[in-house]
């Protein structure tokens, strides 16, 4: 019984303690008049129930860009990069912000990119 216990609090604690996704790399291309963003993620994914699900491209008062959706979990392939093209960022614009979001805690920590 002891052992069930420590095994259903381990898991409890993976649960709820996990981080939310990290960016830890950005590039940015611009190309045929848009801009296309390769991020990586870093995640502590744990399957279907808990896992980085997506990433946006937004300006500093919010307005979003872009979207990329991640359709599966990452479990054993941490970190991962992958891409939106398509991306219209307005004329003047020097930087935006890349926000990470898993299926546990929403929106994880703002990374702010400055385009080259």
């Amino acid at each position: 019984m002891k052992n069930i216990m420590v095994f259903v609090l381990l898991c409890m604690g993976q649960i709820v303690f996990a981080d939310t996704p990290t960016v830890v790399d950005a590039k940015a291309t611009f190309q045929n008049g848009t801009w296309r963003f390769d991020i990586a993620l870093s995640h502590g994914d744990t399957g279907w129930d808990h896992y980085a699900d997506g990433w946006g491209v937004y300006l500093a008062d919010g307005t979003e860009l872009g979207y990329r959706e991640l359709l599966h979990p990452h479990v054993n392939e941490q970190p991962f990069t992958r891409s939106l093209s398509g991306v219209q960022i307005p004329e003047g614009t020097t930087s935006v912000i890349i926000k990470p979001r898993d299926t546990v805690h929403g929106i994880g920590a703002d990374f702010e990119f400055t385009l080259p």
